[in-house]
């Protein structure tokens, strides 16, 4: 099956979102750990914490595995099944690719469009998250990863065709 990241490549655009989601990726990271030291060193030395720190290391937990994955989703590395397990000739896994970028769209489309009615949910419900910003900032994270998963996934297939194509 062609690699993502081969069919991305040379992509100026996705190439500049990637490397602000490794960037977003690195600086959640720090923070995180950067936070658990610190309420680790205050509950053994003091006995105490800081009550936002955790439900804020949750929070990032989410954005990080999240980012993650749409990061994951132009390099190739994104979760799949191999059902077919090499059983088929090599000349159907393009196809194959087509196909699974095809039903990638729709799943990452229908996720989209489900974080945006929890989102729009949590706008009308309000509330306060960590660090006094509003719970739908913090849960804003699900409409837009999964939105830039469907456009990856659109252009890959986008991509893929052409490549089909022009074989042919």
């Amino acid at each position: 099956m062609t690699n993502p990241a081969t069919l991305f490549h040379g992509n100026k655009v996705l190439a500049i979102l990637d490397t602000v989601e490794e960037k977003l990726l690195c600086l959640l990271l720090a923070a995180m750990i950067i936070l658990a030291c610190v309420q680790i060193f205050l509950r053994y030395f003091y006995s105490s914490g800081l009550l936002w720190i955790d439900p804020l290391l949750r929070y990032l937990v989410l954005w990080c595995g999240l980012i993650g994955a749409v990061s994951a989703t132009s390099q190739g590395k994104h979760i799949a099944l191999d059902l077919t397990g090499g059983r088929l000739p090599p000349a159907i896994d393009p196809w194959l690719a087509l196909l699974t970028h095809f039903f990638c769209i729709l799943a990452s489309a229908g996720l989209t469009w489900a974080g945006w009615l929890f989102l729009r949910g949590e706008i009308e419900a309000g509330g306060e998250g960590p660090l006094t910003l509003p719970l739908w900032f913090w849960n804003a994270i699900f409409p837009l990863s999964f939105g830039l998963m469907t456009i990856k996934y659109i252009l890959l297939f986008v991509m893929q065709g052409r490549n089909l194509l022009t074989k042919d």
